[in-house]
């Protein structure tokens, strides 16, 4: 179930890409798939959404996004070239005009010191190029899923 505030959300970025004439394409590890499926929650989304690439594995990553699975054996899936790579593999394989990307951990095991539960790294890639950027979330596993969601939606209204 996405939360109502998450579907507001998604319906503001779908009627300004909408407006735009854009499509959009989602590249998610940590998320499994929900950022796609707050989108096409919304009734009429096929009009902007292209598609969803559901990566988890480090293999799904190079097989379906292109990734280096160098970069991934020297950076780690949870990073920004990772996320980066993502978001432009994922623009590129796909017929959009935006891409986000989204890879962390989401507990509530698999943190480091270095990559604690609740990080995640988020790409976009758009004709503008590719950024990314990290947050820290606080929460339980499902509480940063879905904060992941809605920063990934608020990255896309930023193409």
């Amino acid at each position: 179930m996405v939360p109502e505030e998450t579907l507001l959300q998604a319906e503001t970025l779908l009627a300004a890409y909408r407006a735009k004439g854009w499509r959009i394409a989602t590249a998610e590890s940590c998320t499994g798939g929900l950022i796609a499926a707050a989108l096409t929650a919304i009734a009429g989304s096929s009009d902007v959404v292209d598609r969803g690439f559901v990566t988890y594995s480090n293999a799904a990553k190079t097989e379906l996004l292109g990734v280096d699975p160098a970069l991934i054996a020297r950076v780690g899936a949870v990073s920004e070239d990772v996320a980066r790579a993502m978001a432009a593999g994922a623009l590129q394989r796909s017929k959009a005009d935006a891409a986000v990307s989204v890879t962390g951990v989401a507990g509530p095991g698999g943190g480091s010191a270095e990559k604690p539960v609740g990080l995640v790294w988020f790409g976009l890639a758009s004709k503008a190029g590719v950024r990314a950027e990290c947050v820290v979330f606080p929460g339980d596993r499902s509480q940063v899923r879905a904060q992941t969601v809605a920063h990934a939606l608020g990255m896309l209204g930023q193409a």
